[in-house]
């Protein structure tokens, strides 16, 4: 086999899952903002404070999603235009990104540092092992198809 796909460059699995990978912060991070601060309500990303504060903190998370967003799709742009995306690699950075940043979220902002909770007034436990399992669960895809992705890699003299 060939190191280069159909017609152009030299794909790069790295930059693939990088830049995937940042989209799928992004996106998660759109996913909890939108329905879980705006549509339904339950909190804001920094829920220590005054409303005013925690609308503040909404609005700088949405900031933050908007530019990893963008800046996710300039590098796959870039890449498609090269020629050189690896789709198993991008697929396996956009799970892992998007199930890192539920698993963070979930453990980092959640527990640890008690930013915010997914809902008060609630027993949080079934929120909390719903919102952790979801987000290991994409993670753990994430992982296997980017073991998958290195592994077809190598088998085709690609890595």
């Amino acid at each position: 086999m060939t190191d280069s796909p159909p017609g152009g460059g030299r794909r790069d699995g790295r930059r693939s899952a990088v830049a995937c990978g940042l989209i799928g912060v992004a996106v998660m991070a759109a996913v909890d903002e939108i329905a879980f601060h705006q549509v339904l309500g339950w909190h804001h990303f920094y829920d220590r404070s005054t409303p005013a504060v925690g609308l503040l903190s909404d609005g700088l998370l949405h900031t933050a999603e908007l530019l990893a967003l963008v800046a996710g799709f300039f590098l796959y742009a870039d890449l498609r235009r090269r020629r050189a995306l690896s789709p198993g690699h991008a697929w396996a950075g956009f799970l892992v990104g998007a199930g890192g940043f539920q698993l963070f979220d979930g453990v980092v902002d959640h527990k640890l540092l008690r930013l915010h909770q997914i809902r008060y007034g609630v027993d949080l436990t079934p929120y909390d092992w719903a919102w952790n399992a979801f987000g290991a669960m994409v993670l753990l895809a994430g992982c296997g198809l980017a073991v998958r992705a290195r592994r077809r890699a190598r088998r085709d003299g690609r890595g």
